[in-house]
C-alpha cells in the first residue's frame, strides 16, 4: 500500500463540481470509478479543493492510497485509459505516507478568463465568459490592488459551508489583457465559496464604470455581500495550481515512444 498524488485537468462543464454527490456526476466520482475499474477495489480520492459546477481545472491535485505492482509511470497511463474524456491525469507520483492533497495545501492559484470580442464567440463559450462592453483597465487594476493582503472577504463570498473565519490572504492579483481577451490571475492561501468568481464580477463592475475602485476597502469592511458585484459565470474559472511546502511533480514523464514534442 502506497500513497500517490496525481495532478488532474478537467472540463468542468461536464461535471457537477469536484465532490461526489448522489445522483450527480462529479470529478471525484469519475476518478474513483476509473481506479476501481483499473484495480478492482474502491479507492477514496481526496482532492485539494472542491471546484464548483462548471469550474475547470488545469492543475487540481488529488491523493489516494493504493496497492498495485504498477510503477508510477505505468499507473499514470493506465489511469488515463480508464478516465472519461473530460478528465486527464497529467502527472502522478508516489509521495510520503502522511501527504493529503487538501490538508497539506498552503495556497491556490486561479485564472478567470473573459473573451472581450464585440460579438459572442462561436467557439469555446464553455471555457470563458463573454463581455462585449468597453472596460477601463486602469480602474480595474486600482480596485484589484485594494484586495491584495489579508482581509475579511465575507463581502466577496456567497453563503456556503460554515467556516471558522472568513479572513484570507491574497498574495497576488493581476489583470492581463490580450487582443480579444482579458485574464485575471489570483493567488492566495485559501478562498471562500465562490470568492474568486465574485472578485471577477466586482472588478468587471469597476471596469464598466458602475462601481468606483476607491470604495473597495469600504465594501470589504461592510461584510455585506449585496454591495459587491455579481458572481461571474463558472465557465471562465480555472484552478491553475495548488501550492505545497514540498516540491511536487518534478520528474519528467515519458510516453511509450519518448517525450512528446522532443525530436532526436
Amino acid at each position: 500500500m502506497r500513497n500517490v498524488r496525481v495532478r488532474l485537468a478537467y472540463d468542468g462543464s461536464e461535471f457537477y463540481g469536484w465532490q461526489r454527490q448522489e445522483g450527480f456526476v462529479s470529478v471525484q466520482e469519475a476518478v474513483e470509478e476509473a481506479l476501481e475499474s483499473l484495480l478492482g477495489v474502491h479507492v477514496t480520492v481526496h482532492g485539494a479543493g472542491r471546484t464548483d459546477t462548471g469550474v475547470h481545472a488545469l492543475g487540481q491535485v488529488a491523493s489516494f492510497h493504493v496497492e498495485t505492482r504498477l510503477d508510477d509511470n505505468c499507473l499514470l497511463f493506465a489511469l488515463n485509459a480508464h478516465l472519461p474524456q473530460a478528465v486527464v491525469a497529467t502527472d502522478l507520483e508516489t509521495c510520503g505516507d502522511a501527504f493529503q492533497a487538501q490538508i497539506d495545501a498552503r495556497g491556490k492559484r486561479y485564472l478567470y478568463l473573459w473573451r472581450t470580442t464585440r460579438f459572442r464567440p462561436p467557439f469555446g463559450t464553455r471555457f470563458c465568459a463573454w463581455v462585449p462592453d468597453p472596460l477601463d483597465l486602469p480602474l480595474m487594476r486600482r480596485a484589484a490592488a485594494h484586495l491584495v493582503g489579508e482581509h475579511d472577504f465575507t463581502t466577496l463570498a456567497n453563503a456556503g459551508s460554515p467556516r471558522n473565519s472568513n479572513v484570507r490572504r491574497i498574495t497576488a492579483l493581476r489583470l492581463i489583457p490580450k487582443r480579444e481577451s482579458l485574464g485575471m490571475i489570483v493567488a492566495g492561501n485559501g478562498f471562500l465559496y465562490k470568492m474568486v468568481r465574485t472578485i471577477a464580477g466586482t472588478l468587471l463592475e469597476v471596469g464598466r464604470g458602475k462601481l468606483s475602485p476607491d470604495v473597495v476597502p469600504e465594501l470589504l469592511a461592510s461584510c455585506d455581500r449585496s454591495r459587491a458585484g455579481p458572481t461571474a459565470p463558472a465557465s471562465g474559472l480555472y484552478l491553475v495550481r495548488v501550492l505545497y511546502h514540498e516540491s511536487c511533480f518534478q520528474h519528467t514523464t515519458f510516453g511509450p515512444r519518448g517525450r512528446p514534442g522532443v525530436f532526436s
